[in-house]
């Protein structure tokens, strides 16, 4: 299955691009095991401020992933 992974603000510079795809095998997997898979790759990712969206609504770690859905990486927000 393939999945559309998408970076914002300092993520995306510290993984280094915006957006990728992700190629999973075997059927559905949980977000947290797309999430660990993804910090083997880019250790900065494993931050427990960062909020994950799939396809465009907030997540927990329990969710299934499907083939096609978008998962977006948000990092904190601060403002005042």
């Amino acid at each position: 299955m393939t999945i559309k992974i998408l970076y914002f603000g300092r993520l995306a510079e510290t993984v280094g691009v915006r957006q990728a795809e992700l190629d999973l095998t075997g059927g559905d997997a949980l977000l947290e095991t797309v999430r660990q898979q993804l910090i083997s790759s880019h250790p900065a990712l494993d931050d427990p401020t960062i909020r994950i969206a799939v396809n465009q609504t907030l997540a927990n770690e329990n969710l299934t992933i499907n083939d096609g859905d978008e998962l977006a990486f948000f990092p904190p927000v601060s403002g005042g």
